[in-house]
């Protein structure tokens, strides 16, 4: 029989993959703590939890036990006009690790539909009550998801250029960083005085997709309380930044100002099954509840709440707040520092930045996202057993949380390496 990689070019079409380009596939057979494994044996440190969903490592037991033990009970129902144990117990400990002021879930299935569902609140929440508002806000180079209202909201054209003449209305402004912080939120208040705005859509404090690029607590703390005085919806995509990145459960944890909408994914459910939430305050559900049945959300997916995914996911909470998770954040987040005080004073190095578990530093050069030294750096990566998925000139770092010392050192040195004799 063929190799995996052989087959694979036959019938599949891959994300972010212009084939004729890149023909090639890795094929992986296991996953075990931070480590993956391919189908020759070698094995690789996943220095990205593959895409910030495995953060408390691959194939975890609990996690695994937890899915194991849902599926002889009760694998799937309609959610519907039913409900479930996991899915209630699930609310009930999510309520205890979200700002204060989140009241109500709602389910999808990624970190697209969850964005979508936070728009279609923020819209909706305003038509319900008879206000035509149909402008939204978002940062430039922000990213919110695949699907067409994530897109329209997302500012990365290398991803979105053939769709954009059918977006929503989207107003973008620039990420406040500390130095341009009275322009921006100048900037903000006047579209919140002559546009009909509906909602705001952020993600808070690091932009994952445009390079692990991180912006100002303070200025993004202003926009949020603009948000309140024009009663603008402030939505928060904590898809990539939720469950203890950042060093706090939620980035919005950072800011005295709280979202009024909450998207959630990756993360959510440690890596294991597909599954997103959309949270929000009491206000705005209490928009949507009506004797009016068309004052209702009606947005549904076939596979909301699975019972399975809704344990796995109230699994991974239970090990994020355990001990010994709490201290691999700090460990893994002092380490970082560490290295952060050798490499930012390497020649090659433009600047570096870290919030939490979270770690980017950007070469001293000027490429394409995708282009000849990004796929250089990643090459070279993997010949050296370190998957990391360089964007543009940034190389950043999100291992899984249980990655040990020597994994952490091992990707640091081949960072640097990478730094010495792949970078012109």
């Amino acid at each position: 029989m063929k190799n995996i990689s052989t087959r694979d070019k036959k019938h599949l079409w891959h994300p972010l993959t212009q084939h004729k380009l890149h023909p090639d596939t890795v094929a992986i057979t296991r996953a075990k703590g931070a480590l993956l494994y391919d189908d020759e044996g070698k094995e690789y440190i996943d220095g990205i939890a593959s895409w910030y969903t495995c953060v408390y490592g691959h194939c975890h037991p609990y996690i695994a036990e937890a899915a194991y033990r849902q599926m002889t009970q009760l694998d799937h129902v309609v959610f519907s006009g039913f409900t479930h144990e996991p899915a209630v117990r699930l609310s009930e400990a999510l309520m205890e690790i979200l700002p204060d002021n989140q009241q109500k879930l709602f389910f999808s299935d990624n970190g697209s539909t969850a964005s979508d569902v936070a728009i279609k609140m923020a819209l909706q929440y305003h038509f319900n009550q008879g206000r035509k508002r149909d402008v939204l806000i978002a940062f430039e180079e922000g990213f919110h998801g695949d699907t067409f209202g994530a897109m329209s909201v997302s500012g990365l054209s290398v991803y979105n250029g053939p769709f954009s003449d059918f977006f929503l209305n989207v107003k973008r402004i620039p990420v406040p960083d500390g130095t341009n912080s009275g322009e921006v939120i100048e900037q903000f208040e006047e579209i919140l005085r002559t546009e009909n705005v509906a909602g705001f859509i952020y993600e808070p404090l690091v932009q994952g997709a445009a390079a692990m690029k991180m912006h100002d607590a303070e200025g993004l703390n202003t926009l949020i309380r603009l948000c309140k005085e024009y009663d603008v919806i402030a939505i928060a995509d904590e898809v990539m930044t939720g469950f203890g990145k950042t060093g706090k459960n939620f980035a919005s944890e950072y800011m005295e100002q709280l979202p009024d909408i909450i998207s959630m994914s990756k993360a959510l459910t440690a890596g294991m099954l597909p599954m997103a939430l959309t949270s929000c305050t009491q206000k705005v559900y209490d928009a949507f509840y009506s004797d009016d049945i068309s004052k209702g959300l009606f947005h549904g997916h076939t596979y909301s709440a699975n019972p399975v995914a809704c344990s796995v996911a109230l699994a991974g909470i239970e090990l994020l707040r355990s001990d010994e998770m709490q201290e691999n954040i700090k460990r893994i987040t002092a380490s970082h520092r560490r290295f952060d005080e050798v490499i930012k004073k390497h020649p090659k190095v433009a600047r570096t930045r870290q919030l939490g578990v979270i770690y980017a530093l950007e070469i001293k050069v000027d490429t394409e996202r995708y282009g000849g030294l990004r796929d250089k750096l990643f090459q070279f990566f993997m010949e050296e057993g370190v998957y990391l998925r360089p964007l543009g000139n940034t190389v950043y770092i999100l291992a899984p949380y249980v990655a040990t010392d020597e994994q952490l050192q091992k990707i640091y040195n081949t960072i640097e390496r990478a730094l010495n004799s792949v970078v012109d």
